[in-house]
């Protein structure tokens, strides 16, 4: 199975992997930076039994699906849907479309909310800033404050959920749809674990200055403390987000992520998220998750291969202005592989040659792919890390001549 950043295309080797592979790995629509080839050659320890309907476990360093349990399977995300309307809130606060301490009056709309839904208690026509409508929604898991920052953004909740779907589509969420902000019950209001594994991992990458968010134990508004309740951020240090999600008809969610010190690697950490949707006990999300997370941890090890920046060869240059390049990769570059495995695997490079200027910095010229037991198990772009002008005249009629000559040899 080979996937990109662009899609993916599978083959039937995938079914004689383990089930729950490392590898399913994008195939629920992670966007990586990387290719990854899965191969009957690695085993792995079975995944903890858990009661949940569907769930998945995603690296989110690596970019990797550890395991899954009826990933595709249609369901209702409840409260999870507000990790949409957050994700499209955040990048209106980071494109300063709007602002924390911005006030907003919130609509009649916000009348709508019902009793036994969660709330943060705002009221209609009274002013409230920004930054108590996102804690809000976030750690009180309030319907109104979702409301309220949907029509902020989006204009009016119909234009929102439209903005919803468009955002899923964008992050290959192929699986999902929305019919308002809240997660209520309706026919045409579905996604899958596997796609709110996407969701929470492009979440927590892309807006790390608003993920912290989600560790808030508690919030109060207008005099009323409310506790989050995910229960893990109480039970489990390394745990600081997500969200739970409770209906009858959806069951009690918890997608929870957990960051853990990388061993061996002082300067770097270890991401995993959890997706367990169905449970008929709030306890059970609960337990699941934790079990899920520890596997993960335990049962895999995560390297990294390579730093941004770091450079990887420098290798000749013909017709450039400089003689050399100097090649490696754009971002951290990560790998997880069942555990006892790391010490096989062995990262080759191969570079298009000639390389001929112009050479742009950034410009992909080459992959390095990792190899463990004569298998591929990971691929990922090699990259100019400098840019390289062409040469004067001079200069390229000599290399023209060197490449003729090299070529007649």
């Amino acid at each position: 199975m080979r996937f990109s950043s662009s899609g993916f295309s599978s083959s039937s080797s995938l079914s004689s992997f383990v089930p729950h592979s490392i590898s399913r790995a994008v195939a629920l629509g992670l966007v990586l930076p990387a290719t990854l080839v899965a191969s009957t050659a690695f085993a792995q320890v079975p995944p903890p039994a858990v009661n949940a309907r569907s769930w998945v476990l995603v690296d989110a360093t690596s970019n990797q699906v550890l395991a899954s349990g009826n990933p595709d399977e249609r369901v209702e995300p409840a409260s999870l849907t507000k990790l949409m309307t957050a994700y499209l809130v955040f990048e209106a606060l980071q494109t300063k479309k709007i602002s924390m301490d911005q006030t907003v009056t919130p609509s009649e709309a916000v009348r709508r909310v019902k009793t036994d839904e969660s709330r943060m208690f705002i009221e209609a026509n009274k002013p409230v800033t920004v930054h108590d409508l996102v804690y809000g929604m976030i750690i009180q898991s309030g319907n109104d404050a979702a409301i309220a920052l949907a029509e902020l953004v989006g204009g009016s909740e119909s234009q929102f959920v439209n903005l919803m779907n468009a955002e899923a589509k964008r992050l290959a969420m192929n699986h999902t749809h929305f019919a308002d902000v809240n997660g209520m019950p309706d026919p045409n209001h579905y996604t899958t674990a596997g796609d709110l594994a996407i969701l929470s991992a492009r979440l927590i990458r892309d807006f790390p200055d608003y993920y912290n968010i989600f560790s808030v134990k508690e919030f109060t508004y207008n005099k009323i403390k409310q506790p989050n309740r995910n229960r893990l951020l109480w039970l489990d240090p390394t745990v600081d987000g997500l969200k739970t999600g409770h209906t009858q008809a959806a069951g009690y969610c918890l997608i929870a992520s957990a960051k853990r010190s990388l061993p061996g690697v002082p300067d770097a950490s270890r991401r995993l998220v959890s997706v367990m949707m169905g449970e008929t006990k709030e306890h059970d999300r609960v337990q699941d998750s934790m079990k899920m997370l520890n596997y993960g941890y335990t049962a895999y090890d995560t390297m990294r291969l390579y730093k941004a920046g770091e450079v990887i060869q420098t290798p000749r240059v013909y017709k450039g202005a400089e003689d050399t390049i100097k090649l490696g990769v754009k971002t951290d570059q990560y790998i997880t592989v069942p555990k006892g495995l790391g010490d096989k695997a062995k990262p080759q490079v191969d570079v298009a040659s000639p390389l001929i200027a112009p050479i742009a910095e950034g410009q992909q010229v080459g992959s390095v792919k990792l190899v463990a037991d004569g298998k591929t198990v990971a691929q990922f772009p090699v990259v100019a890390l400098q840019a390289v002008p062409q040469a004067g005249v001079v200069g390229r009629v000599w290399d023209s001549l060197m490449l003729m000559f090299n070529k007649k040899k």
